[in-house]
């Protein structure tokens, strides 16, 4: 192959960079599309087992295991509406198999039963590990919000007598 003006690395490595860094977005759209749909079984596969979790410094927390993160997450956000986005992503490959990244993001999270919800503006920090299978999946993640906002609830209130 030959050499690139990106020093040593062939045109294929730069291809193979490009296409990693194109399924990491693809990860992350996956992440938001399917935490927003519910889709719980299949937003699971997006971890490594040992995925530690930073919850954004509102919760004040520790970190937060894999394993409690996924139980957690979709008994918290069951009933809600949830609206996230992610933009403007820097990604950067540190080997065949790791990788980190920062995400510009907003949620907008309503609840029910509260009288407001919120919308976030921040940041995702993240590093991800292609897997055996050659996927790559999130593992470890921290949401730093710079902005919190709290917004009326719009959500229908329920009504004497109905399910």
């Amino acid at each position: 192959m030959s050499q690139s003006a990106d020093g040593d690395r062939s045109t294929a490595q730069l291809v193979q960079e490009l296409w990693d860094i194109e399924q990491i977005k693809q990860l992350k759209a996956r992440y938001f599309r399917l935490i927003d749909l519910k889709d719980w079984e299949a937003w699971r596969d997006l971890f490594t087992e040992d995925c530690l979790h930073h919850l954004p410094q509102e919760a004040n927390r520790p970190p937060t295991s894999n394993a409690d993160y996924l139980e957690q997450v979709p008994q918290f956000l069951a009933d809600a509406m949830t609206v996230h986005h992610g933009h403007m992503p820097e990604i950067t490959i540190l080997s065949d198999t790791e990788a980190e990244g920062i995400w510009s993001m907003f949620d907008y999270v309503l609840m029910p039963g509260k009288p407001e919800g919120i919308k976030g503006y921040g940041h995702y920090e993240e590093t991800y590990r292609k897997g055996a299978d050659g996927r790559w999946r999130i593992s470890s993640k921290r949401n730093t919000r710079i902005r919190l906002d709290q917004v009326p609830n719009t959500l229908p209130t329920a009504t004497a007598g109905s399910a």
